[in-house]
């Protein structure tokens, strides 16, 4: 039998019960759109929070200090202050897939300008700070490397901590109190939003390193240290290189724990995205019960047609028709609805993607690919769910079914 000749049956065949064809393919319908609407949430929240990984640099490995341990509590990673400046120079000097070097140091702390205030977090950085985040400035420049030597009382800043102070006014040139001791602003970082954990990275000052040391919080250690490697293949080598050097440099013997802690920009990817990639699944997988369930109903009404029909497929065998073509006729139906049924419930879930990402404001992504494979997830629920129908119809038995009342 034709294709086509199949195809207008089966499509004939539907428009008899029109109301049961309908409420057969709401099944597909809810179970497609769902599907697709979860996955596109998951995705959603997976690209954000990797756009935010993003916003650390390119390339970049991040070395932390060792935790202490007060009261039977473990501080965590950086609490210790195990490294120091002269790692950071070993590093920039002894690797050579290491392009840029940046010991940090982190504190928080009251600044002013003029009569406002504001509480905001104070990075001490190299000059190569923006080269290691990719950050760029909307106003001034970066401070030099002789700033850095010479500690220097100068300092770049936020969109968030610019408005707070000065309004919209450029705060380029202006004096910035940091505990008492004035900075002057030499550049303007352009906006990038929230970090990985939620935190408002527009608020914030840059200073120099040995600034920070040296005016602000009066330590000699580091409690933090970032590299930027030469591109994404070097990463791992010079990631070992780095343990290596520094396992050397603190006389660590074999055996022993490493006092610091080196991640890569890879593994903080993965590390923060994992929890994203559980509720992709999660959803896809609670999503896809509805999609199951439509795949029943379309077993079952295609076994209640079979029935309805038998006097009708006994006919079609007394003027010729083989088994295969009564196989092919009741397969061709199941999946029609089946595929109907999915690209309707394609661009219902599309659609309710889009409504969440508008209304809601919520981070949606909705890929090809996931497209594809609920359009031939849905093909591939007619031909399993109407595989035993049709086979079914195939094989009763021509004289009986012409007896069937």
């Amino acid at each position: 039998m034709k294709i086509t000749a199949t195809l207008k049956i089966a499509l004939r065949a539907l428009r008899r019960n029109k109301l049961r064809t309908v409420l057969t393919m709401l099944g597909i319908v809810i179970g497609v759109g769902a599907v697709i609407a979860m996955v596109s949430i998951g995705n959603g929240a997976k690209a954000q929070v990797e756009s935010q990984i993003a916003s650390l640099g390119q390339n970049v490995i991040l070395i932390f200090s060792g935790s202490t341990t007060r009261g039977g509590m473990n501080t965590g990673w950086g609490s210790a202050g195990t490294l120091a400046v002269e790692d950071a120079d070993a590093i920039r000097r002894e690797i050579p897939t290491v392009l840029n070097v940046s010991p940090e140091v982190r504190t928080f702390s009251q600044v002013a300008a003029g009569n406002q205030n504001w509480l905001t977090q104070v990075l001490g950085e190299s000059a190569d700070y923006l080269e290691i985040r990719q950050w760029p400035l909307t106003d001034g420049a970066m401070f030099t490397e002789q700033d850095v030597r010479s500690a220097a009382k100068v300092a770049i800043i936020g969109a968030t901590t610019a408005r707070q102070l000065y309004g919209d006014n450029s705060p380029v040139g202006q004096i910035l109190r940091i505990k008492n001791s004035p900075f002057i602003i030499t550049g303007l970082l352009a906006p990038k939003g929230l970090s990985v954990m939620g935190s408002d990275q527009d608020d914030v000052a840059v200073v120099p390193y040995t600034s920070a040391m040296k005016r602000l919080t009066g330590s000699t250690s580091l409690r933090s240290i970032a590299v930027q490697a030469s591109s994404p293949l070097t990463l791992m080598e010079t990631q070992q290189q780095i343990i290596e050097l520094l396992r050397q440099r603190h006389r660590i013997m074999p055996g022993r724990d490493d006092d610091f802690t080196v991640r890569t920009q890879q593994e903080i990817a993965e590390m923060a995205t994992a929890t994203s990639k559980i509720m992709t699944v999660l959803l896809g997988a609670i999503a896809s019960v509805s999609l199951l369930v439509g795949g029943i109903g379309i077993m079952n009404i295609m076994l209640v047609s079979v029935t309805e029909r038998t006097r009708e497929i006994g006919i079609r065998m007394a003027v010729g028709a083989q088994g295969r073509d009564i196989l092919l006729q009741f397969l061709t139906e199941a999946i029609t609805l089946s595929l109907i049924g999915g690209v309707i419930g394609i661009l219902l879930g599309v659609g309710t993607s889009q409504l969440l990402a508008t209304q809601m404001k919520w981070p949606t992504l909705t890929s090809p690919s996931s497209i594809l494979i609920a359009f031939f997830f849905s093909a591939a629920v007619g031909i399993f769910f109407g595989f035993y129908p049709a086979r079914k119809a195939s094989r009763l038995d021509p004289i009986d079914a012409l007896r069937y009342e």
